[in-house]
């Protein structure tokens, strides 16, 4: 018969575990304490590298770009205020501020012809074409970061992609679907038929006349009936290019 531990047992089991325990938390201690140093280190010395090279910071994007990857590993976010160290050392959040602005401007100005969803790379374009007096460039990584604080500010902006490409919404407007796959169909050639939609999506006609014409609705497509062959094309101009006449209203 297996005899059962005693109380002395009982106890010392006890009191292994115990330890054992202590010792687990300690060790997670000084991981946690060696974690919080190797931070302190590394963003101080991103303070240094800033100061460093603050100039190609601010005038150059694929440089800004990269100094953002950098913040993120050590969980620094330059953007967060437009007060503190970083605003007054680099300046970049009233750089972004100014961004947003006129990101807003050149939405707006374009909705007429958009419906409000505008191409990410024709924003960025129309952006550089503005601010071509300025110093420095403008590169998509810019317009992304800049509306993700308009976002964060409840403004209804926000990036979506459709195939290859990425759209700005400055409109609560809700597309399924079928509507995303109209809008990668017409990146090809800037505009769809009926037929065409029926062919390349195997969709009936109503389903193809039902999305379309939703799309119509919303502003996001323009009728062009002037063809010989008599097929009603479905212009896009959020995935075909708009006129840049905008950057200079």
């Amino acid at each position: 018969m297996r005899r059962r531990p005693g109380i002395g047992g009982l106890q010392n089991a006890a009191t292994a575990r115990d330890q054992y325990r202590l010792l687990g938390e300690n060790v997670a201690k000084i991981r946690t304490d060696l974690m919080k140093e190797q931070l302190a280190t590394f963003r101080s010395q991103l303070e240094e590298f800033a100061r460093k090279h603050k100039n190609d910071i601010r005038k150059n994007p694929a440089f800004r770009s990269q100094f953002h990857e950098m913040c993120a590993k050590v969980g620094v976010d330059p953007l967060a205020s437009n007060k503190g160290f970083w605003a007054e050392l680099l300046g970049i959040g009233d750089f972004y501020y100014e961004l947003g602005v006129q990101i807003v401007d050149i939405c707006l100005a374009t909705r007429p012809h958009n419906g409000g969803l505008i191409n990410l790379q024709e924003l960025c374009n129309v952006l550089c074409q503005r601010r071509k007096s300025d110093r420095g460039g403008v590169s998509e990584d810019d317009c992304l970061r800049a509306i993700s604080k308009l976002k964060a500010l409840g403004s209804g902006f926000e990036v979506i992609s459709v195939g290859k490409k990425k759209l700005v919404r400055s409109v609560p407007t809700e597309l399924n679907k079928d509507h995303n796959e109209i809008l990668e169909l017409a990146q090809a050639q800037g505009f769809v038929t009926v037929d065409e939609v029926e062919r390349r999506l195997s969709w009936t006609s109503g389903r193809a006349i039902d999305a379309l014409d939703t799309l119509l609705d919303e502003g996001l497509a323009m009728i062009d009936d002037g063809h010989r062959d008599g097929k009603r094309r479905y212009w896009f101009p959020c995935v075909s290019s708009i006129s840049t006449s905008v950057a200079d209203t």
